[in-house]
């Protein structure tokens, strides 16, 4: 398949590494043919293929893989910073994942990946006052993936979610580029205010798993929360927090928490 693209190969080495590993996999497991063919070698770019994947995932009997297709093969077209925020995400989980040993793994089979890239779908709908497919899209995202995150929430680049499970992300919520985070995370309210009212969170932070992030709170570039704290409190640059709840307990330890992915706390304290 990348023999046939040549020009394009040149243009996104990302996709070309992709297909060149979804060919050495057939010939490793040909049982896996029909999937990856299905799934990377059917399509002529990256944004093709994303767009078969999500719409394959979310797709239902009240909404179909086609509707689904059209509307992401479109967003790809018309805002292509998606594919190119896709791109950085699928590297840095590459990068920060030591379970991640092949480029198409996560367009393949991570689910944190791939609930990142339909939120990004939802998130342009949004924005392009499509709000009613964008809710449908956080929904489906939900029900299929276990991330839950509101379509108005403000996402970076080069984002990694390890194992996905019981994320949490609210409407008000911003979250920096190269932030790192694992399972059951939750960057949500403390109540029914309007308005304002979720976490801002910095670049380059690494949030551990369990952690709750609660309020209109910032928390600093290359800072890090510790595996089950609950955040209420702003958190300066280059911190560790820990806790319930959560207080500085050192420096974070390195120049980039989020890429380093070192969540002991033993060096900061």
């Amino acid at each position: 398949m990348a023999h046939l693209q040549p020009k394009l190969a040149e243009l996104d080495p990302v996709w070309h590494r992709i297909c060149n590993e979804a060919e050495a996999a057939i010939a490793e497991e040909p049982l896996m043919g029909g999937l990856i063919h299905a799934g990377i070698l059917h399509h002529k770019t990256f944004e093709g293929a994303l767009a078969y994947r999500i719409s394959m995932k979310l797709s239902s009997p009240e909404m179909s893989e086609q509707i689904l297709r059209e509307i992401a093969d479109q967003a790809y077209v018309e805002a292509p910073e998606l594919a190119a925020a896709a791109r950085a995400d699928l590297v840095a989980t590459y990068d920060r994942d030591p379970a991640c040993h092949r480029f198409m793994k996560p367009l393949l089979f991570f689910k944190g990946f791939q609930a990142v890239q339909a939120y990004r779908l939802g998130h342009w709908l949004y924005q392009n006052n499509r709000k009613d497919l964008a809710y449908f899209i956080q929904m489906r995202t939900s029900e299929m993936f276990g991330v839950d995150i509101h379509p108005a929430a403000k996402i970076g680049q080069g984002i990694m979610i390890d194992h996905a499970h019981s994320i949490v992300i609210g409407e008000t919520a911003v979250v920096g580029d190269n932030v790192s985070m694992l399972h059951s995370v939750t960057l949500g309210g403390t109540g029914k205010e309007d308005d304002d009212r979720h976490p801002k969170i910095g670049n380059g932070v690494l949030i551990g798993a369990g952690a709750h992030v609660l309020g209109n709170i910032k928390v600093g570039n290359c800072s890090r929360i510790a595996a089950g704290s609950v955040v209420l409190a702003e958190v300066p640059p280059m911190k560790t927090v820990a806790g319930v709840p959560a207080k500085i307990v050192g420096e974070a330890g390195c120049s980039q928490p989020s890429i380093s992915m070192d969540q002991i706390l033993n060096a900061v304290m």
